[in-house]
């Protein structure tokens, strides 16, 4: 399973421009463009011959994503999964409040804090789990290869879930960066990740990722 992350949009270089436009129709920005067509070769590349079945969130930064990977034709199955958009964060368009948002989002926690008309991270984690869920009821024509095109936290989540990290190591992991890759690999029904998120504080309790 290969997780990639969206690259470069508008909104991670001008968080003002949630504002003006709806967080699902931010387009990339031209680095982000650069940056999706430079990781096509790299994708292909871990694909190795494989024709995968792919998932997108219907953002349209993850669907230009894939666009300029350029590997659609080579893919078995490619479905706009609903299940792996990006955390809903409500109403937008007051930058004072996005700011308070942002804030006692942080003291309160990623994963609990429910944005005023959005979502809080446990109400990703429920739509990723029954994406998954799904997933592993899948039907024996459905490709072993798995390319998953969404966001940050909708990566790191689906991660927590597939390894059953706490909260807190959850919440103590940054974001891949854009148009970064994860490549999940299973065995004996285990999962292992290629290499670790970064973490910017130890969790409390000492756990770790792998």
């Amino acid at each position: 399973m290969i997780l990639l992350r969206h690259a470069e949009s508008l909104g991670n270089v001008d968080e003002l421009a949630y504002t003006r436009i709806p967080d699902h129709a931010l387009p990339l920005t031209e680095k982000g463009r650069r940056e999706a067509l430079a990781a096509g070769p790299e994708i292909a590349r871990l694909l190795d011959g494989e024709r995968p079945a792919v998932y997108v969130s219907p953002y349209l930064r993850t669907r230009e994503t894939l666009r300029l990977l350029d590997i659609e034709a080579s893919c078995e199955r490619l479905l706009q999964e609903p299940r792996l958009r990006e955390q809903d964060w409500g109403n937008l368009q007051d930058p004072a409040d996005q700011e308070v948002q942002k804030a006692r989002r942080n003291e309160f926690g990623h994963f609990f804090y429910r944005l005023p008309f959005g979502e809080s991270g446990a109400d990703v984690d429920d739509r990723v789990a029954a994406f998954l869920s799904d997933l592993r009821l899948r039907d024996e024509s459905h490709p072993e290869t798995v390319l998953i095109v969404s966001h940050g936290l909708t990566l790191r989540l689906l991660c927590r879930r597939l390894f059953g990290w706490s909260i807190e190591l959850f919440e103590s992991l940054s974001n891949p960066g854009t148009c970064e890759y994860r490549v999940l690999s299973e065995s004996d029904g285990k999962w292992a990740l290629d290499r670790p998120f970064a973490q910017w504080r130890a969790s409390p309790d000492g756990e770790t990722q792998l």
